[in-house]
C-alpha cells in the first residue's frame, strides 16, 4: 500500500470535506489507497464519535463510507484511464447515492477499516460498495454511487 492517498491530490479548492479533506482542521481526514484490487481506509474514532457509551456515532459511520466511496471513485477513474492520481485534469468525485446499511453495533476504540470494492466505472460514474469492520467483524455495509466532478465546477 502506498502512503499518498488519494485525496492527498484533491486541489486546495476542492479538499475542506469534513470527511476527507485535507485542509479542514476539524476534519476526519479519511484517506483512501488500493490494497491489492481493492481500496482500504482506516479511521479511528475519537471518544466524542459516540452515539451511546461504548459505540460509534451511525453518522461518522455513514460518513466514512461516503468519502472512502468517493475517494475510492477516483483511484478506480485514475486507474482506468492509465494515470497516477495527482495527474492532470485531477479527478475529484461527489456523491450522487449513498446507502448505508448498520448491521451491528460498532464498538468505539477499535480502528475502524473501509475496504472498498469497485463494482463499475463508466466515464462520468463509479459504483463502489464499502464494508466497514472493528476487530475483524463487518459492522457496516455501504454503496456509493459516485459522480466526477466537473474540471470548471465552483459553488453558487
Amino acid at each position: 500500500m502506498s502512503d499518498e492517498a488519494v485525496q492527498d491530490f484533491y486541489p486546495d479548492d476542492v479538499a475542506h470535506c469534513y470527511g476527507c479533506g485535507r485542509l479542514n482542521e476539524h476534519g476526519l481526514h479519511i484517506r483512501s489507497v488500493w490494497d491489492g484490487d481493492e481500496t482500504v481506509a482506516v479511521l479511528v474514532p475519537r471518544p466524542f464519535h459516540t452515539a451511546i457509551p461504548g459505540y460509534v456515532y451511525g453518522g461518522l459511520l455513514a460518513s466514512l463510507v461516503d468519502c472512502h466511496g468517493t475517494g475510492s471513485a477516483a483511484l478506480a477513474a485514475y486507474r482506468a484511464a492509465g494515470r497516477d492520481p495527482g495527474t492532470p485534469p485531477p479527478l475529484r468525485f461527489v456523491t450522487a447515492s449513498l446507502k448505508v446499511d448498520y448491521l451491528r453495533p460498532t464498538p468505539l476504540g477499535p480502528p475502524l477499516k473501509a475496504r472498498g470494492r469497485i463494482l463499475e466505472v463508466k466515464p462520468r460514474k463509479v459504483s463502489v460498495d464499502v464494508a466497514v469492520s472493528a476487530d475483524g467483524q463487518v459492522c457496516v455495509r455501504g454503496h456509493v454511487v459516485a459522480v466526477l466532478m466537473p474540471e470548471n465546477w465552483t459553488p453558487s
